[in-house]
């Protein structure tokens, strides 16, 4: 997964993975408009979920975020898009932007950019203290190694070198969630089974709802044939985002080895709602056939050779 070439696209599920996040925190910044509804993303599209996220873990509200980037939409020419095509660094709840080498920054309402102060401080400055130097130079520094190892992954480069990157990031900020989470799953695809789930549980006590470290602790025990534990982080995952496709069609396959066909049809009805189109619907559709046949005729057992969803 990690050699070979760059990639030029990914998909909904690698950029969740590659940057960290939910598919329900995904959906919800489509429907504010912050980003646009994709199915495949440019390495361009990760940089700009990776600034919204960095302004979400800055404890900045999705309003003034919201507001902000079309403000910015307006007020700049030529600026399509500013979470792609600015760089935004964070300092506490305050923000700067930078712009072709220039610096806009919220400093007592000062910006070093000529537009109106007062619109502009109602835009950039946001409520809350500064955060010290050395700490906000820490933050910087964490973003900068957790950059990096993202580039090293699409670039294929050594193991050694992505496992490191993700390591100084979390020695530098050690609630990295989408670090630790990254990390957990090169463990995992080394089949690293204690080094991954140390990784991702770690994750969890930073976000005991993080869906993504919930569904790859799930296959991680899954692989490891740990049914039971394996199901309880499924639902999990189901718990803390409901439309998480991947974990309702793993769920459905454990459900249907199990013998319990009425909770399997529900999961795979679900994830065929989610994912209607996909090379995996069409595996979904065939167990759910089975599953309906053979309550027709009177029951049997099925669905004991399909392949869980994977780590991501």
């Amino acid at each position: 997964m990690l050699a070979g070439p760059p990639k030029q696209s990914y998909s909904r599920k690698e950029a969740q993975r590659v940057v960290g996040i939910s598919e329900r925190q995904l959906r919800s910044w489509e429907k504010q408009e912050l980003v646009p509804r994709l199915e495949q993303f440019a390495f361009s599209d990760l940089i700009a979920l990776r600034s919204l996220q960095k302004l979400r873990q800055n404890r900045v509200p999705a309003g003034r975020i919201r507001r902000a980037v079309r403000a910015l939409r307006e007020k700049l020419d030529g600026v399509a898009d500013p979470l792609k095509e600015l760089k935004i660094v964070c300092e506490g709840k305050e923000i700067a932007v930078l712009l072709e080498g220039q610096k806009m920054e919220a400093v007592s309402g000062q910006l070093l950019l000529d537009f109106d102060r007062a619109e502009l401080k109602s835009l950039l400055e946001f409520p809350g203290e500064r955060v010290p130097a050395s700490r906000a130079a820490r933050q910087r520094e964490a973003e900068a190694w957790f950059e990096k190892g993202l580039e090293l992954e699409q670039t294929g480069a050594p193991l050694p070198e992505i496992i490191e990157a993700y390591e100084r990031s979390l020695e530098l900020d050690p609630h990295s969630a989408g670090a630790m989470v990254n990390l957990g799953t090169i463990h995992y695809h080394l089949r690293k089974w204690d080094a991954a789930e140390r990784c991702y549980r770690q994750a969890l006590e930073v976000d005991s709802d993080y869906a993504l470290a919930h569904f790859n602790l799930g296959n991680l025990f899954d692989e490891t044939g740990n049914r039971p534990r394996a199901l309880s982080h499924y639902q999990a995952a189901l718990r803390a985002n409901p439309n998480y496709a991947d974990a309702h069609y793993n769920a459905a396959l454990i459900y249907q080895s199990q013998g319990e066909p009425m909770r399997a049809v529900r999961h795979w009805k679900a994830y065929l709602k989610l994912d209607p189109a996909s090379t995996w619907a069409s595996i979904a559709r065939r167990e759910l056939d089975k599953l309906c046949r053979a309550a027709v005729v009177g029951g049997s057992k099925t669905g004991e050779d399909s392949s869980v969803r994977s780590v991501s």
